[in-house]
C-alpha cells in the first residue's frame, strides 16, 4: 500500500496529495524515520517487533497501524 494512502486511511492527512506534500517536506515519518517519498510502498517488512507500524505526521499526530 502506498505511504500516502496509508496516511489518509489513518487520518493523518485529508488527501493523498496532501500526504505526498507532507512527506516531501519531511513531516511524514514511518517507524521514526522521515520518508520523503509518498509513493513508497509500505509492506509487512516495515512491521516492528510488536507487529505494528508507527506512522507520524509532525510531532503530535501519531498512529499505530496493525495489519489484519
Amino acid at each position: 500500500m502506498p505511504l500516502a494512502a496509508l496516511a489518509v486511511d489513518a487520518g493523518l492527512a485529508g488527501s493523498r496529495s496532501e500526504a505526498r506534500r507532507l512527506a516531501q517536506g519531511g513531516g511524514l515519518r514511518l517507524n521514526d524515520v522521515a520518508e520523503a517519498d509518498g509513493q513508497r510502498d509500505v509492506t509487512l517488512a516495515d512491521l516492528n517487533p510488536d507487529g505494528v507500524i508507527k506512522l507520524a505526521a509532525g510531532k503530535k499526530k501519531i498512529v499505530l497501524v496493525r495489519p489484519v
